[in-house]
């Protein structure tokens, strides 16, 4: 709070401030209509016409699968034609019908797609030591020979040369001079019937025609020259085998990528190395509808998305949340539709990202999904890779995301209840997803318009809060129009106010600041003062200057609860604005007098219900005062606690109120000394005892001593000395000491001045007893013992002084002065009418 202004010079600038934040409230609560339309969500589900296109697409992968199967794949097309059944809600008759259709359609056209990787450690067949190795392969789709048939274990050099049409047989490019060639070349090879296809691959060492002059130069060794000779023997520019690799196609998974050995044509050779081998069954050419008129990563997107909803909707039908994993079926069938549509990684991606996070917008799961699709596309990011209406589809998944993440965040406090146990981990991985696309170069060149996301996200933030905060008050509007209901209405908004700040503080603040520095707090605690300030503004205007008793606790009860919201603020810095509830407790002066008279007559009638219920009967041995002097404890703390709450900021009017508190003290206790005086005596006129009605003398002193015990501690309580530097300034020296100091010293010595006379009347009494006992022991017979004469004197004082407060008899008679002469016509009965 800006202290060193005065109010008056204040003002003004409040009054600014004031203006300027409700034109931004207005603008919150009336956003522009593009603001305040809700994210339109595209939905999951497909038309009957493109659910048909869709299960036919799936089927015909299914039924033209091809290769064995991966590890955790199934096995069974019965398990996937009965998965998809499910998953696309397919009545049997309807299932049968549309299998039968698809079988009829024309097969795909198989193929091969081969990839030579490299090779290392082949032979060296030149002069140098090195070969310069290039690969013939090709698809032999004859009928095969047995396997282990003496034909079958023949080697044969040019297997490709003599078993596959040159049309039909692929080149690699020719790489000099190494043992460790690395072509990286991709072939696609067309077969009919995988159960009598093999693949074929020759590796051949290509020789050119060199005079023996330059063969010469590159002589190395022994074995050079051996190679030399050998040369002279063979024909002219006749090429050197170099091995072979031959494979059955069924025996092929659906993709592979290992190392085959190149296996030799005589046991001269027997090791020549290896080759790294791709290959991929793929389909050309597909029959169905989906596949002739839609891109293949639209045909698989949509496949995707069919799929996923259906295991997210299981999974909530069994009362279980997914956990981000495909069921294995839909793994297979995935799979299988990626590899024979021969879709790139990068496509694979591209799709898998177009479905999760239109299927994210409808459905619940995980948004954790969303990151390994956003991390592949980022890692294989090219451009010019895609075409126009490509980009323009991702750039809208981006933008549509983004919205309905911020839609989210908007209205995070329903969104992400803190009931939920995993909701401030949901909320944290949704803003991981949204910062990671926001940082995609994908997302910077199609979306580069886009403003920064904290910049978003901290404007979601603020709407969200607005609107909260209007909901809440709409919650708690009142069936009854008045301004008592009114009241209460705003009390409980501000109490749910403080609720949501202290959840944003503890448990929200934390994770906006870790992912996007914002400080979710602060802004929260900026618009909702704002917000409640004008309300309660409102509602103090409303209530007048004349203010009923229970209007004023409402109204005290509304100053207390935003005493505390203020106190829950972010630390004030020099640089801050004006707060809206900044000198708020200027709305509740009219109250205060309402305030003084509540607290004063809840305490005296509490002192007349405790006096009323008092017996006059000591609480315990060591407690000599009855039960109406710990009530009256309880009520002068109640009274202290009602003072601290009230706290009041204005130096001037806090020590005003502070001196109504402490004569409203001082009143209540000379209150009480009558009253307890009233209910002794009204006691003792039924007792026959005279006795116990100096008993109960004894017990209406003690609760005296410790009612003076209460006021002494009222300094303490009040907190007279910090009350006194706020006010050193703006009153006259030694006013404080002559105003709560001298209530003090004479209510002390009014309370001194009973206790005092209390004594003298219980003296007197006890003289009188042991009058009588002395006057007994002078009529003692001579044959009873001294100490049995005396025993009943001593039983008599030890009744006495058991109901007296013995360090009070001690030193009453020196701690108290005479009282002097009171007004109060509560000082003036004595005690000796017991």
């Amino acid at each position: 709070m800006a202290t060193h202004l005065s109010h008056p010079q204040r003002r003004p600038l409040l009054r600014q401030a004031i203006k300027i934040r409700r034109r931004r409230v207005r603008d919150l609560q009336d956003p522009p209509p593009q603001a305040t339309q809700e994210v339109q969500v595209q939905s999951h589900h497909f038309s009957p016409e493109e659910r048909d296109l869709l299960y036919e697409e799936a089927l015909y992968t299914v039924l033209h699968r091809l290769g064995q199967p991966e590890p955790n794949h199934v096995k069974e097309a019965s398990e996937l034609l009965s998965y998809l059944q499910e998953a696309f809600q397919v009545q049997p008759e309807e299932h049968q019908q549309m299998l039968r259709r698809v079988r009829e359609l024309e097969k795909p056209v198989f193929c091969l797609k081969a990839t030579v990787k490299q090779a290392k450690g082949i032979l060296g067949k030149d002069v140098s030591g090195f070969s310069d190795p290039y690969c013939l392969l090709g698809i032999e789709q004859k009928v095969g020979v047995a396997e282990g048939s003496p034909v079958s274990r023949r080697r044969q050099k040019a297997v490709v040369k003599h078993t596959i049409p040159e049309e039909e047989t692929h080149r690699t490019q020719v790489k000099s001079q190494t043992l460790n060639p690395v072509w990286d070349e991709t072939f696609i090879l067309e077969f009919e019937d995988i159960a009598n296809a093999s693949f074929h691959l020759d590796m051949w060492d290509l020789d050119t025609v060199e005079s023996v002059r330059q063969k010469l130069g590159e002589l190395t060794d022994l074995h050079g020259l051996r190679r030399i000779f050998k040369e002279a023997r063979k024909d002219k520019g006749q090429d050197d085998f170099l091995g072979n690799v031959v494979l059955r196609l069924q025996d092929l998974r659906c993709r592979e990528d290992q190392w085959f050995p190149l296996e030799p044509c005589t046991e001269t050779y027997p090791d020549r190395g290896q080759c790294h081998l791709q290959f991929q069954f793929i389909h050309k050419r597909r029959a169905t509808a989906a596949s002739r008129s839609q891109p293949s990563y639209t045909v698989h997107f949509h496949l995707l998305q069919q799929l996923v909803s259906h295991e997210v909707t299981q999974h909530q039908a069994g009362s279980t949340s997914w956990d981000a994993s495909l069921s294995p079926q839909a793994v297979t069938i995935l799979f299988l539709h990626a590899t024979q549509k021969d879709l790139s990684d990068f496509h694979q991606s591209m799709a898998q990202w177009l479905a999760y996070s239109r299927l994210y917008q409808s459905l619940e799961f995980p948004s954790s999904c969303l990151l390994h699709p956003i991390t592949s596309i980022e890692y294989q990011w090219i451009q010019g890779r895609l075409k126009a209406e490509q980009r323009e589809e991702l750039a809208t998944s981006f933008t549509s995301l983004l919205a309905y993440g911020l839609s989210l965040i908007r209205k995070f406090r329903s969104v992400f209840p803190l009931s939920v146990s995993d909701s401030p981990s949901r909320l944290q991985s949704l803003l991981r997803v949204l910062v990671q696309m926001c940082k995609m170069k994908a997302f910077g060149e199609l979306c580069p318009d886009s403003a920064p996301l904290s910049q978003l996200v901290s404007e979601a933030l603020r709407m969200g809060t607005v609107e909260w905060f209007h909901l809440m008050q709409q919650h708690h509007q009142p069936m009854v129009q008045g301004i008592l209901e009114a009241g209460k209405a705003l009390l409980n908004l501000v109490q749910d106010v403080m609720g949501d700040l202290y959840q944003c503080r503890r448990t929200w603040n934390k994770i906006f600041h870790n992912v996007l520095k914002i400080d979710l707090f602060s802004m929260a605690f900026l618009e909702l003062q704002w917000l409640v300030a004008k309300r309660v503004q409102d509602h103090t205007v409303a209530a007048g200057n004349l203010v009923s008793p229970d209007i004023g606790e409402s109204l005290f009860q509304l100053y207390v609860s935003l005493k505390e919201l203020c106190q829950l603020g972010p630390v004030p810095s020099d640089s801050r604005e004006v707060l809206a509830l900044d000198g708020f407790h200027r709305w509740f002066q009219p109250a205060i007098p309402s305030w003084l008279q509540k607290t004063y007559s809840v305490a005296l009638e509490r002192v007349q219900r405790a006096v009323q219920m008092d017996t006059l009967v000591p609480l315990g041995e060591l407690t000599k005062h009855s039960t109406s002097a710990v009530d009256l404890s309880t009520c002068f703390a109640q009274i202290s606690h009602t003072a601290r709450q009230l706290d009041w900021p204005d130096p001037e009017e806090a020590f005003m109120i502070t001196v109504k508190f402490v004569e409203d003290t001082c009143r209540l206790a000379l209150v009480y000394c009558s009253l307890i005086k009233a209910r002794a005596r009204e006691l003792s006129a039924v007792q026959k005892d005279q006795s116990q009605a100096a008993d109960m003398l004894c017990v209406v002193v003690n609760n005296m001593e410790q009612l003076r015990l209460i006021i002494d501690k009222l300094p303490t309580q009040l907190a007279w000395e910090a009350l006194e530097q706020r006010v050193g300034a703006v009153l006259e020296e030694g006013q404080l000491q002559n105003t709560l100091h001298a209530q003090l010293q004479g209510a002390l010595a009014g309370l001194g001045h009973e206790i005092r006379t209390g004594v003298r009347t219980l003296a007197e009494q006890l003289e009188v007893g042991i009058a009588t006992h002395i006057q007994k022991l002078i009529g003692v017979k001579e044959s009873v013992l001294p100490e049995d004469a005396i025993l009943p004197l001593m039983k008599f004082l030890e009744v006495k002084l058991c109901y007296m407060n013995t360090n009070l008899v001690q030193e009453n008679f020196s701690r108290y002065p005479a009282a002097p002469d009171l007004p109060s016509a509560a000082m003036s009965p004595r005690l000796t009418t017991f």
